[in-house]
C-alpha cells in the first residue's frame, strides 16, 4: 500500500504577525508619558479667595471692579464710570488691555491701603476657557479677592 502523504492547507503556510511584544511596548510609552507629563502650574492652581457664603454687612472701601463676560466671548470692565469693553478677540488669551486695567486698579488699592475686589458676571453660554483666562490675568496681578455674581438688570428680570 502506498503512503499518502498529507497535504499541508495553504492557511498554515502563512507567515503570521505576534502583537504581543508591541502590546508591550505601548503600554511602556504610556506609562513613560503619564509618568514625565507636568501640569502647567497656572492651569493647576489658583490662589483666590473665594466668598462666604454670608454677605458682609460692612461695605467696600474700594469700589468692586466688574468684569462682564458675555457668550460671544466680549470681556467689558466696569467700576465708577459706563461700563468698557475691553477684549473683543476670543483668540487672544492672554488679555493684555484687561491685565493693563487690572493692574491700573490694584494700583489704586493699594494706594487707598484697601485690598482689590473683582465680582465677574458669566453669561451660561460662554465658553469656559474664557473664564479661566480671566482668571489667569487676576493672577498675574495678584488679585486674590474675586466673587461671581448674578445680576440681573431689569430687562433680564421680566
Amino acid at each position: 500500500m502506498a503512503r499518502h502523504k498529507k497535504m499541508q492547507r495553504p492557511e498554515d503556510d502563512e507567515p503570521g504577525l505576534d502583537i504581543s511584544s508591541l502590546i508591550d511596548v505601548c503600554f511602556l510609552l504610556l506609562i513613560y508619558f503619564l509618568v514625565t507629563t507636568q501640569i502647567v502650574k497656572k492651569e493647576q492652581e489658583l490662589d483666590m479667595a473665594m466668598p462666604s457664603s454670608m454677605p458682609s454687612d460692612t461695605p467696600p472701601t474700594i469700589t468692586p471692579m466688574l468684569i462682564t463676560l458675555e457668550s460671544n466671548g466680549v470681556i467689558s470692565i466696569k467700576t465708577d464710570g459706563p461700563e468698557e469693553v475691553v477684549e473683543q478677540d476670543p483668540d487672544i488669551r492672554t488679555l493684555p488691555v484687561l491685565v493693563e486695567r487690572l493692574e491700573i486698579y490694584k494700583s489704586i488699592a493699594d494706594n487707598a491701603a484697601t485690598k482689590p475686589i473683582v465680582q465677574i458676571k458669566v453669561d451660561g453660554e460662554s465658553e469656559q476657557q474664557r473664564l479661566i483666562d480671566i482668571l489667569n490675568a487676576l493672577n498675574r496681578t495678584e488679585i486674590t479677592t474675586v466673587t461671581f455674581t448674578d445680576i440681573l438688570d431689569d430687562t433680564d428680570r421680566t
